[in-house]
C-alpha cells in the first residue's frame, strides 16, 4: 500500500507565503511523478504543478512566477513553495504521485488533501 501525509497547509494572508510537503511511504516502488492538485468550491480539480524524477516540472499558468515545485528523491517527499499568495489560491490541495511496483504495474495515490485559505 502507498500512503501520502501532507502537510503546511492553513491560513496566509494575501502576498504572504505557504510551503506544502507531502511524503510518500508504504509500497512506492519507484515514483516516476509527483505533483500538487487544487479543487475551490463549484470548481473542478486542476493540475498546479508536477515534477518528474529527473526535475522537469510543469505548472499552471495562473501560479507560474508564483509557485515553485521541488522534490527530495531520498525522502520521497515533495514540496510546493507558494508565494505571492492570491485569494484566488485558496482550496483543497491535493498531493499525487504516479510510479511503478516492483513487478512493473503502474499505479497512481493521492492525498487526503490540506486546506489552504488565502484571506485578510
Amino acid at each position: 500500500q502507498v500512503q501520502l501525509v501532507e502537510s503546511g497547509g492553513g491560513l496566509v494572508q494575501p502576498g504572504g507565503s505557504l510551503r506544502l510537503s507531502c511524503a510518500a511511504s508504504g509500497s512506492i516502488g519507484n515514483i516516476y511523478v509527483m505533483g500538487w492538485y487544487r479543487q475551490a468550491p463549484g470548481k473542478q480539480r486542476e493540475l498546479v504543478a508536477d515534477i518528474t524524477k529527473g526535475g522537469s516540472a510543469n505548472y499552471a499558468d495562473s501560479v507560474k512566477g508564483r509557485f515553485t515545485i521541488s522534490r527530495d528523491n531520498a525522502k520521497n517527499t515533495v514540496y510546493l513553495q507558494m508565494n505571492s499568495l492570491k485569494s484566488e489560491d485558496t482550496a483543497v490541495y491535493y498531493c499525487r504521485i504516479q510510479g511503478n511496483q516492483r513487478a512493473g504495474v503502474r499505479y497512481e495515490s493521492w492525498g487526503s488533501g490540506t486546506q489552504v485559505t488565502v484571506s485578510s
